[in-house]
């Protein structure tokens, strides 16, 4: 099951400088003739992929983008300097489509691809370019033409990297509402989820991932029960598992232990590669128990799992214990990009 994350965006080419219309001053030079310089061209705006990236968050933040105007001319045939190019960066896997016309401009498939979205102005002509065996004194210069601007919508096909594993009720809407801007439904009932839930984490510059809100799954998942097929499917393309327990049940007939125990039965049913997938223990509902007692009843749940993984105490609703989830989230994915690098470098050599 695949997500889109979009983002609508507004770049602006430089304009061209303007030429410059001037005659040649010096002395015991008389009638210097017309030395008036062109303007520089705009700058224009790229789009870049980059393989650092993988969400559009970033745009959430920044949405209008310009190039450098060029500078005007000068006298003495001095032509104005260029301006800078813009130069955008978006994940590989971005397309990119002009709202004006809804065309598909083009799809970024590759690292350091580039593609220009905004042509920048031409630089005007300065006097000097007039000048004739009919026309010795051009007072005449041209302006510099404007820069393109163009409306893009990028639209980046995703699959998420984090996924919520846990009974219907767990929190997991409650969790990805705390960590991201998704807003998924949330009561105290199951199955509030009833499709997924795309939500982007951002830790920092460059450093975002992306987490969905699954529906629950329960016992018979693998052989179609509840919504569990649909679960199941997406779960077995995300890289890391966050599997969400309610350490605090308000039912007499619900064990912890027995969930855990009941959602790995189903992950080994639907394909035994996910037991080996990278998963979490992430205790929910911690603010329901004594501040005391908080620590002392994960360890015992840990124990008797045997789990041998990493495990957090967390209180999604509180918002207490989840950023720190998030920073390891973000460690673990740097620690699998710095090897996957580490060995490009290998077989390269």
């Amino acid at each position: 099951m695949k997500f889109v994350d979009e983002a609508q965006i507004t770049v602006h080419a430089g304009n061209g400088g303007n030429g410059c219309v001037s005659f040649r001053r010096e002395k015991f030079i008389p009638l210097g003739g017309p030395d008036g310089g062109n303007g520089g061209d705009g700058g224009n705006v790229w789009l870049v992929a980059d393989e650092g990236l993988n969400t559009l968050i970033d745009f959430r933040h920044q949405r209008d983008f310009r190039a450098q105007r060029g500078e005007n001319g000068m006298g003495r045939q001095m032509a104005g300097k260029a301006g800078e190019e813009c130069i955008i960066r978006v994940p590989v896997g971005t397309t990119v489509i002009n709202v004006d016309t809804e065309e598909v401009i083009s799809d970024l498939t590759t690292h350091g691809q580039r593609l220009k979205v905004a042509l920048g102005g031409h630089g005007g002509a300065g006097n000097s370019v007039f000048k004739s065996s009919v026309n010795r004194s051009p007072r005449k210069a041209v302006p510099g033409t404007e820069g393109e601007e163009r409306e893009l919508h990028l639209e980046l096909k995703v699959l998420a990297d984090v996924g919520l594993l846990g009974f219907p009720n767990a929190g997991k809407s409650t969790f990805i509402r705390a960590v991201s801007a998704a807003t998924p439904r949330v009561a105290d009932y199951p199955f509030t989820t009833l499709q997924p839930h795309l939500g982007v984490v951002r830790i920092g510059t460059d450093q975002s991932f992306v987490i969905a809100d699954i529906p629950g799954l329960i016992e018979g998942a693998a052989d179609g029960a509840g919504l569990g097929i649909q679960f199941l499917k997406h779960v077995s393309r995300t890289r890391l598992l966050l599997h969400l327990v309610d350490m605090a049940p308000l039912g007499e007939d619900a064990d912890p232990i027995e969930q855990v125990r009941a959602i790995e039965a189903e992950l080994k049913k639907f394909d035994p590669e996910l037991l080996n997938r990278p998963r979490w223990l992430v205790f929910n509902k911690s603010d329901l128990l004594a501040p005391e007692e908080r620590e002392k009843t994960a360890k015992a749940l840990v124990r008797k799992l045997k789990w041998k993984a990493s495990w957090f105490v967390v209180s999604a609703i509180a918002r207490e214990g989840t950023w720190p989830v998030c920073l390891k989230i973000q460690e673990f994915f740097d620690r699998l990009k710095a090897d996957a690098a580490e060995s490009a470098r290998s077989e390269g050599a």
